[in-house]
C-alpha cells in the first residue's frame, strides 16, 4: 500500500511539472534610461503587456543608466542580468542577479575593457548560457579608434564585437575579439538551434545600412560565416530572437519609425514580415526575451 501511494504521489508531481504554464518575458527600458529595468510579458510571443513597474533601478556607472538589459536564467534558477551602464567613456557593463526578479543582488560594474585605454565604450552586452560547456558568454560592442578599417564610419563609431566568459560571475576571461566582419557591427545575440548549429543575429552599423542580418557558426563563439542579406529596413537595431513553436521570431527596434518590428523564420533563410501580428507597448526599447514558469510572472505581479 505504501509503495502504491508513493507511486501515485510521483505521478501527481510529474503531472504538475508537465502542466506548469510557461510565459515569455521581455526585458526593457524606456528613454532616457535612468529609471531602470522594465519587463513585458506574453503568453503567445506575439502580444506583449508592460508590467508597469521598475524592477531594478541602476546604481552603477558614472551616469547611473540602464540600457539594453539582457537576461538569462541559469540551470540553478538564478537570473543573471547585464546592461549598458554608460554611453561613452565607460569600459564596463552592469551586472546583478536574482532568484525571483523582485529581490536583487548588489549591482556591480564588470571591467572588461580596462586594458584598452582608448576604448570609447562598452555597448549592449548580450548574455548567452552555453549548456554544453556550462558557462556564460557575454558579447558587447566596443570602438577602439584606428584599430580597424573604418569605411564611412567616424573613428569613434567604428565598432567590433568582443566577449568574455564566466562560470560564476566572479572571475571572467580576458576580453577577446568575437566578430570582425570588416565593418562596424553592434547588438549581437547568439541563438542555438542544435548541437554544432548556431546563429548570430547582429546589426550592420555602417552608415549606408544600419540594419540587421544573420550569420552562422558551429560553436557559440563562431567563426561566423555565410552572412545573409540585410533583413530589416534602414535604422533598425537591438535584435532579439525567440523560439515560438516551430518558428523563430526576430524582434527589433525600428527607431526610424519609432516602433518595434518583427520578422519570422523557421530556417533563417526565408523571412516573413509579421508587424501586423505583433503588439509591443509604446516606448519599449532594446531587450531580450526568455521563457519562464508562470509562477515567476505571478510573483512579479504581486
Amino acid at each position: 500500500m505504501k509503495k502504491y501511494t508513493l507511486t501515485l504521489l510521483l505521478f501527481f508531481l510529474i503531472g504538475i511539472s508537465l502542466s506548469a504554464k510557461k510565459v515569455y518575458l521581455f526585458t526593457s527600458f524606456n528613454e532616457p534610461a535612468t529609471e531602470g529595468l522594465r519587463l513585458l510579458y506574453s503568453y503567445d510571443g506575439y502580444k506583449w503587456t508592460d508590467l508597469g513597474k521598475i524592477f531594478l533601478k541602476p546604481e552603477v556607472g558614472e551616469k547611473k543608466i540602464m540600457r539594453d538589459p539582457s537576461m538569462v536564467q541559469g540551470p540553478d534558477g538564478t537570473f543573471h542580468l547585464v546592461w549598458t551602464c554608460g554611453w561613452k567613456g565607460d569600459r564596463t557593463f552592469g551586472y546583478a542577479s536574482s532568484k525571483d526578479l523582485v529581490h536583487w543582488s548588489a549591482q556591480r560594474e564588470i571591467p572588461v575593457m580596462m586594458h584598452e585605454p582608448d576604448a570609447v565604450n562598452v555597448w549592449a552586452p548580450e548574455i548567452f548560457y552555453d549548456d554544453e560547456k556550462k558557462e556564460y558568454i557575454i558579447v558587447w560592442a566596443t570602438t577602439i579608434p584606428f584599430r580597424f578599417a573604418k569605411g564611412q564610419e567616424e573613428e569613434n563609431n567604428n565598432h567590433r564585437l568582443y566577449y568574455t566568459k564566466t562560470k560564476d560571475f566572479k572571475t571572467f576571461t580576458p576580453a577577446a575579439l568575437f566578430y570582425d566582419p570588416g565593418f562596424s557591427v553592434i547588438d549581437a545575440m547568439i541563438v542555438k538551434r542544435g548541437k554544432g548549429d548556431y546563429v548570430q543575429v547582429v546589426k550592420d552599423n555602417t552608415r549606408p545600412n544600419r540594419n540587421i542580418f544573420v550569420c552562422f557558426g558551429k560553436t557559440p563563439l563562431g567563426p561566423w560565416t555565410n552572412p545573409s542579406p540585410r533583413l530589416t529596413g534602414f535604422l533598425t537595431e537591438g535584435p532579439n530572437c525567440a523560439k515560438v513553436g516551430k518558428d523563430y521570431l526576430i524582434y527589433f527596434d525600428d527607431y526610424k519609425n519609432k516602433r518595434y518590428g518583427a520578422i519570422r523564420t523557421r530556417d533563417f533563410k526565408t523571412f516573413t514580415d509579421i508587424n501586423d501580428k505583433i503588439s509591443v507597448p509604446e516606448g519599449h526599447k532594446h531587450g531580450t526575451i526568455l521563457i519562464v514558469d508562470e509562477k515567476v510572472l505571478k510573483g512579479l505581479r504581486d
